[in-house]
This record gives C-alpha cells, sequence and structure tokens, in this order.
C-alpha cells in the first residue's frame, strides 16, 4: 500500500497545479526512464517525501495516465476531468466547471458581467465557432444573440437547420472592453477550453467566423480571403476526444455575420461557404433559400 503524502506537500502540490492553471498550463508530462536501475539509483538519492511522492504517482499511473506507444518519450499525467465521460452534456459540464469563474486573463478584470460558454447541441454535426461575446453576449450569457446573432440565426435557418441543431461558442468566453479584437495571449489562455469543447462534441464540420477564430483554431497567420472556399483537416490542438473513433472535424471559414453587417455585399460569397458546408454533409436547403 502506498503512503499517504504529507498534507504540506499535497497542499503545495495544489497550489503548483493551480498556478500553472491560471498561465493556462493544463498539460503536464515526464519523461519515460530507460531502465529500472536509472529509476532505483534515483529514488535511493530522493529524500522520504520525495519518494513518497513517486511512490503515490507510480501506484495511481494505470489508473490515470492512457496508453502510450513505446516510441513515445512521454507520458501525460494529468488527464482532462471529461476524458472517459462518454455523454457529451456530463463533459461538457465538467468543462464549464473546470472554467469556473475564470481568472486566467485581464479579460476578467475589464468589465465583463459575465462568461459566455457556449449553447447548442452537444451533439451536433455542426459547429460555428466566433471570435467573442458583444455587450449583449455578456448580459446574457450566450453567444451570438445580438445582430449579428439574428443574422447567424438566419444563416443557419437558410442551412435548413435549427439554431438548436448546431453548437455555437468563441475562441475567448469574456467580452474584450468595447466589442475590440481579442488580443494573442487572451485567446492563448481562453482557446484550451474551446479545444476541449470541440473534443467533446466531436462535430463533422467546424465553420469559423472570421479572421480571428480561423487563425487561432488553424494556427495560421493568412488573410481571410485566402482560408476561404477550402476544407482543412481539424483536430482540437492539445486534447483528445472522449472517442477514439472520431477521425476529427473538417474546418471551413466564412465572414463573420457582424462583418455581413457592414458590408452586405459579402453575403453572397459568405452562402457559397455554406453550401460548401452543406455537401459535405449532406443537407438539402429550403426550397426558397435554394432559389
Amino acid at each position: 500500500m502506498p503512503r499517504t503524502l504529507d498534507p504540506e506537500l499535497r497542499r503545495a502540490l495544489a497550489e503548483r497545479v493551480r498556478y500553472c492553471h491560471e498561465l493556462g498550463i493544463y498539460d503536464f508530462y515526464r519523461r519515460r526512464e530507460t531502465t529500472s536501475v536509472t529509476v532505483e539509483s534515483a529514488s535511493a538519492s530522493l529524500s522520504p517525501t520525495q519518494s513518497e511522492l513517486r511512490e503515490e504517482m507510480s501506484a495511481r499511473k494505470s489508473a490515470v495516465v492512457p496508453a502510450i506507444a513505446e516510441d513515445n518519450l512521454v507520458e501525460i499525467v494529468t488527464p482532462k476531468l471529461e476524458y472517459g465521460v462518454a455523454d457529451p452534456v456530463a463533459a461538457l459540464k465538467l468543462i464549464r466547471e473546470d472554467l469556473g469563474d475564470c481568472t486566467r486573463c485581464k479579460l476578467h478584470k475589464q468589465g465583463r458581467k459575465q462568461i459566455v460558454f457556449g449553447a447548442g447541441s452537444p451533439r451536433a454535426e455542426l459547429m460555428f465557432v466566433g471570435e467573442g461575446p458583444g455587450a449583449d453576449e455578456d448580459a446574457q450569457g450566450e453567444p451570438f444573440v445580438g445582430r449579428a446573432g439574428q443574422l447567424l440565426n438566419n444563416m443557419i435557418k437558410a442551412m435548413g437547420l435549427r439554431r438548436e441543431d448546431v453548437y455555437i461558442a468563441n475562441v475567448v468566453k469574456c467580452r474584450p472592453p468595447g466589442n475590440r479584437t481579442p488580443e494573442p495571449d487572451e485567446c492563448e489562455t481562453c482557446s484550451p477550453f474551446l479545444m476541449r469543447q470541440i473534443a467533446v462534441i466531436k462535430p463533422k464540420v467546424v465553420v469559423a467566423l472570421g479572421a480571428t477564430a480561423a487563425k487561432n483554431l488553424l494556427a495560421m497567420n493568412s488573410s481571410l480571403g485566402e482560408l476561404r472556399g477550402r476544407f482543412y483537416d481539424f483536430k482540437p490542438a492539445g486534447v483528445r476526444s472522449s472517442d477514439p473513433s472520431w477521425p476529427g472535424a473538417r474546418l471551413a471559414v466564412t465572414y463573420h455575420p457582424a462583418y455581413l453587417l457592414r458590408d452586405p455585399r459579402q453575403k453572397g460569397e459568405t452562402w457559397k461557404d455554406l453550401q460548401m458546408v452543406m455537401k459535405y454533409l449532406g443537407i438539402e436547403p429550403p426550397k426558397k433559400a435554394a432559389e
């Protein structure tokens, strides 16, 4: 039986993990030891408290670490809370609880009223990802409910779908002041939660709405015009799905509805992007929309 960690060490370890989470670090790695002699000689030189920590981590390793190929050099030792949870509703709830009343980036002290997590079907085949909440979204706690949201609803309806059939989220979950573009550090801090949402929902297609969403999802710095008009193979970075058979999603890029409100001339181009998505998903548009 492994001995229990010293309470002081346990608290210090918990604080260290919490600190890393606040920095946006969620995966911790340990190099695989090459021989048993190395492990034994290293253990002999450890203090009693460190030996206890190694003993307990070793005993728990098989229970918390997924199987890794033999040629891998590292093992993930802190699985996400939702790993192993088959029900996407329960898994999304765990991610939301982990997000908590987030204070990981400066947006939490720049006037946000509440976190805007996401909305829609946890089993959606189609997912839309925008930039960040606006004033209406910040007030209501739901993404895309203002003027841009009404236009997105019309786009979804034109595809022959309902808002309830898809899932909608943003790169950042707190409103940037004055609806400014989220800054790189804010996106980097918040996007791991978006990646976890995508891995749980397992959509067939993700549509990036606007340049900020496209660049963050694809990790590319190309212009929107260069990114549109094709599919990209996409798997959420830094996480894995609870379903090993999920091959990932196809990702398409189109204009953000807020941009279309400013320049309605691009609605035709956006419809071409959505038609490409519909063809891939096998969706027939309503006759009125098709006409």
